[in-house]
């Protein structure tokens, strides 16, 4: 665990920081999490590609540490970047990229696991996360959609080949938010439920709501703003690593006509141990989707698992540029026979 806790916490804290002390500190902060990673995963070696399939408490008391800091940096975020803080516009800028950067990168695998968990609790700190970046319905969208429809086309979290990024975006954004409403009705109608206060789609759009009228009310409409601005950096990032993650992989009709089952070819992987361990293995992604409930230091890699050409962040900004991202994948996506 120890190479989990130095890669999200050292972030965390230097954001901290950054946001209280300006300066230096905020390009500190950005150099760590972009260029100090890029660097650790050329040094690094490739770790072992399996661990025992066991239960790991320190990985879950990780995982609600981060969740618990969520909101503190937020806050601190929110009043550095739209506040009162003193800041030059150089240093909110900067601060609006970290903090994005870190939610986006860090705090959203951390809550892609939390949600994915048994325990209510743990659950319910990763729905938070979600909630408060203003993207509650991912929650639904990623449970009850796309982990059944994963590369399909009923699930608008897979990009489809020869699909640029900046296409993809609507469709993952707002099919996402409409496939989960979907989703979430007919659950809802199947257990009898009715209540529209008890309906999860009111708990994301009203705590979104609510989010944004106390960043307004402490820190004024420059805090609305700030929100509203971290929030859609870190939500590009969720996106690009949905978009980085199913390109191009389709999953074949069975003998039922039904789509066959999600296996180790649907997900492109990376095995950078850095970056890995900084987005608590999210980059292990076949393995995530065949064993859901799986905890993230236990995710495993193996030979038939496709592999991106470059680590997890570098296919993200590869993915900005969809002339250059198509160039890079869609030869790859050859070679796999798709």
């Amino acid at each position: 665990m120890a190479l989990f806790t130095f890669a999200t916490l050292a972030p965390a804290c230097l954001l901290i920081l950054s946001a209280l002390y300006g300066g230096m500190w905020i390009l500190i902060a950005l150099l760590f999490i972009t260029v100090f990673t890029f660097t650790m995963d050329r040094l690094i070696p490739p770790g072992p590609t399996s661990r025992p399939d066991s239960e790991f408490p320190a990985g879950d008391g990780l995982s609600a540490l981060l969740a618990l800091l969520h909101l503190p940096m937020l806050t601190l975020a929110v009043w550095a970047i739209g506040g009162d803080s003193g800041l030059g516009g150089w240093e909110r800028a900067g601060l609006l990229a970290g903090f994005g950067l870190f939610f986006g990168q860090i705090g959203h695998p951390n809550a892609h696991e939390l949600i994915h968990r048994g325990n209510r609790w743990l659950a319910g700190l990763g729905k938070m996360v979600y909630i408060t970046l203003l993207i509650g319905h991912h929650i639904s969208a990623h449970l009850l959609v796309h982990h059944s429809h994963v590369a399909t086309a009923a699930d608008p979290s897979s990009a489809r080949r020869g699909e640029g990024f900046w296409r993809f975006v609507k469709r993952g954004w707002i099919g996402a938010f409409k496939a989960g409403l979907a989703a979430e009705n007919q659950r809802r109608a199947r257990i009898g439920r009715a209540s529209v206060l008890s309906h999860p789609y009111s708990r994301y759009v009203g705590g979104a709501a609510a989010t944004l009228m106390i960043a307004t009310a402490i820190f004024g409409p420059g805090g609305f703003a700030a929100l509203i601005a971290v929030a859609a950096y870190a939500q590009l990032q969720m996106l690009l690593s949905d978009y980085v993650q199913h390109y191009g992989l389709q999953r074949g009709q069975g003998l039922s006509g039904k789509p066959v089952a999600v296996g180790p070819e649907h997900s492109w992987n990376t095995p950078h141990r850095y970056s890995s361990a900084m987005m608590l293995n999210a980059p292990r992604h076949s393995d995530h989707h065949i064993h859901p409930t799986r905890h993230y230091p236990a995710l495993r890699l193996t030979p038939d698992m496709p592999v991106l050409p470059h680590s997890l962040p570098v296919m993200a900004v590869i993915a900005l540029w969809p002339n250059l991202w198509r160039r890079v994948m869609d030869p790859r996506i050859e070679t796999l026979g798709i």
